[in-house]
């Protein structure tokens, strides 16, 4: 069987090869397999101190403490574990949350579960290029105002939100609720391993973190919560007490070592990615260019150069999707459910409707993407499109 050429690095990335070789001497007898928390006996110390060390590992990407690291399964449990471990912290008496309209689905369906428990939530329209306005933003926050949560790289866009400026802002602002805190949570899934993070100098309080957006495993991620120690979420489950009892359940070793190792990498090739990443865009791009009716959809210039969301006159992403799903593994920004279309709700909160909304589709691609591999997705794009604008003139 020919695989199709695989784009669609935004879901998920291929393992680094590495990242498996690393997994696979956690699985069996021979290697370090142990529950961490067996303290009991040497195994078990092993996997531990090996936990430990990836923590440390992954605490160096992001330029932070590895005691403020809790391992979850991935960024959404990392995102519920955020959003709802403060809005119902004992601490916690305010009931306002701020985030943006084109957030993930992990973020505003707990935003929406929060909304029937008293919460209010602030949704903010960004502009047509998909950045959300700084004073905004500012002139949104109440004195009940306790969260803000944005996402650093928009999933379907690759649009890329200055976290840094909206960092200090908010730091800046925090001045006039001497009373309260106001907490700024990051969903970076799409973005770490890809752009630098360094919460040594940027006043995130709470991050989100996957492995799989990163070359490695699924099914692992972790939060990144500032001063840990002196802040007091409310757990989502019960059991065990790991994770400094936020997070009960066995660890899974070779998961977390997968994720480490998957994240040092990142860390030493990260200029090299960026730059591999640019030279595919711009090579893609221009054969896009070349025809008519062409939309980028989202800020060409604040992005992530690895995603790109586009649209074609007279050509709906589905046809589209249909006719290529066996030589190209792309995303569309529609989503089938029970056989309903629904359009992109990042793209529409962008002020995109029409054909474009319904055309749009996105093409992402990384560290194991070749260039003759987009040159020959660039042409079977081109091929294609003109050939269904041709069947529609046809009928």
């Amino acid at each position: 069987m020919t695989h199709p050429l695989y784009l669609d690095y935004a879901a998920t990335t291929p393992m680094a090869p590495e990242v498996a070789l690393a997994m696979a001497q956690c699985l069996t007898l021979e290697g370090d397999f142990a529950n961490p928390a067996s303290l009991q006996h040497s195994l078990g110390e092993r996997a531990y101190h090996l936990v430990e060390t990836a923590r440390s590992d992954i605490a160096e990407l992001l330029k932070c403490k590895a005691s403020d690291l809790i391992f979850t399964s991935g960024a959404t449990e990392a995102n519920n574990l955020a959003l709802k471990g403060l809005a119902f912290s004992p601490q916690n008496t305010l009931k306002h949350i701020i985030t943006s309209a084109t957030e993930h689905k992990a973020i505003l369906d707990t935003c929406h579960s929060l909304e029937t428990q008293g919460f209010t939530v602030t949704y903010l329209k960004p502009d047509h290029n998909g950045l959300i306005n700084l004073e905004t933003l500012l002139e949104a926050i109440t004195p009940d105002t306790f969260l803000v949560s944005l996402m650093h790289v928009n999933n379907e866009t690759g649009v890329i939100q200055n976290i840094e400026a909206i960092a200090q802002a908010l730091q800046e602002r925090q001045q006039a609720f001497p009373n309260h805190t106001l907490y700024f949570h990051v969903d970076a899934a799409q973005s770490v391993g890809k752009l630098a993070i360094d919460l040594s100098q940027t006043p995130i309080d709470l991050l989100s973190v996957s492995a799989h957006k990163c070359y490695g495993p699924k099914g692992i991620g972790c939060l990144y919560i500032r001063n840990r120690k002196r802040q007091h979420l409310m757990p989502l489950m019960q059991g065990g007490g790991q994770e400094f009892g936020l997070r009960p359940g066995t660890l899974p070793t070779h998961q977390i070592i997968g994720m480490a190792t998957a994240f040092k990498l990142a860390a030493h090739s990260l200029e090299k990615d960026q730059q591999h990443a640019e030279q595919l865009a711009q090579f893609l791009t221009e054969q896009l260019n070349t025809l008519k009716g062409v939309h980028f959809n989202g800020d060409q210039q604040q992005k992530l150069a690895s995603i790109i969301n586009i649209s074609f006159d007279d050509v709906g992403s589905d046809s589209l999707m249909i006719h290529l799903k066996d030589q190209l593994a792309i995303a569309n920004g529609s989503a089938c459910n029970t056989g309903t279309i629904e359009a992109s709700h990042v793209l529409r909160a962008m002020g995109i409707e029409g054909d474009r909304l319904y055309g749009a589709v996105r093409i992402s691609f990384g560290r194991y993407t070749t260039a003759q591999a987009i040159q020959q997705a660039g042409q079977t794009l081109y091929n294609e499109v003109l050939r269904l604008r041709q069947l529609a003139l046809e009928l």
